[in-house]
């Protein structure tokens, strides 16, 4: 999401400095923890029954606070290809590829595979939009693909377990499918804001999920629990509507560079959540992988940043 999409948001005042950056760590707290959160979800409720009931809330939260506040609109024609590329890649096959992966990879394991979009972006913005390649960027490719060739490494895998092959090679199409919409935004014509927009993106396919869910996962069910309303409520309204809002707003009150390198606490937190809450352990390969992965990407954003 550009500079200029952010600034179309509808809002009369931008966040303070300082307002912007509480939000900002409450931002990267909520998503860290939600790794180790949704993996205890996947094991309680079918992960696209999971995604379903996520996007569900978190529509209906964003369509409350819009109507709140006088901003629901209409989209327009010109609004509906980025709704409908930003649904399908990024609100479900991103969310629904990484959901089905959690259950079984690690959440710390997941939360820095899901972050190495920044990394399919790089290659595939040079190929097809013709974007110069810097040295930063070159640099920031390097050190994501070294991480990711640690971090699957064949002694950090067990290569006879087919789930566990599948997990992580979902995780992987799933950032790839979030990187398709990233570089859409990127490029789409802003008629109404991204916040306005989002609530339209959540819904747009609930009803066609649920027959998918119902075919591949049959019907809806769950193991009924007051921890597992709690997580729901965490990831519907807070994980979802709240952050999808709080993203947009800090990235309209403070500079891109700032924000884009702050998101990296996000799998760095998810990693040490994930320890400390699931008891999950720290090989080196998961360490030193993941440090360069997240090198990688800041290497990334300081090109996009030296380009501007």
């Amino acid at each position: 999401m550009n500079d200029s999409a952010i600034s179309s948001v509808k809002t009369s005042v931008p966040l303070s400095r300082g307002t912007a950056y509480a939000v900002l760590a409450a931002l990267v707290l909520i998503w860290g923890a939600n790794w180790p959160i949704m993996k205890m979800v996947v094991q309680a409720m079918p992960p696209l029954w999971f995604v379903v009931t996520r996007l569900a809330v978190g529509a209906i939260c964003l369509f409350a606070l819009l109507l709140a506040t006088g901003r629901l609109e209409k989209p327009t024609r010109a609004d509906w290809p980025v709704i409908c590329s930003v649904s399908v890649f990024q609100m479900w096959l991103f969310m629904g590829l990484t959901t089905i992966g959690l259950q079984f990879v690690p959440a710390g394991r997941s939360a820095i595979l899901s972050y190495t979009t920044p990394l399919w972006v790089l290659p595939a913005a040079i190929l097809v939009f013709g974007e110069r390649l810097t040295r930063w960027k070159l640099l920031g490719m390097a050190l994501g693909l070294v991480g990711l060739v640690v971090l699957l490494n064949p002694a950090s895998i067990d290569w006879s377990d087919r789930n566990v092959l599948i997990g992580n090679f979902l995780l992987l199409i799933g950032a790839g499918m979030w990187a398709i919409a990233i570089l859409h935004t990127r490029r789409h014509r802003w008629h109404l804001s991204p916040l306005q927009l989002a609530p339209f993106q959540m819904a747009l396919l609930i009803v066609p999920a649920c027959f998918v869910a119902w075919a591949l996962e049959g019907p809806f069910r769950a193991e009924w629990s007051w921890q597992l309303v709690a997580m729901l409520v965490y990831n519907g309204p807070l994980a979802t509507a709240f952050a999808f809002w709080a993203s947009v707003s800090i990235q309209r009150a403070l500079p891109s560079t700032t924000v884009s390198l702050s998101f990296l606490a996000v799998p760095a937190w998810g990693l040490i959540a994930s320890t400390l809450w699931l008891g999950e352990a720290l090989p080196v390969s998961l360490i030193l992988g993941g440090v360069l992965i997240l090198l990688g990407v800041a290497a990334i954003v300081m090109g996009d940043a030296r380009r501007r």
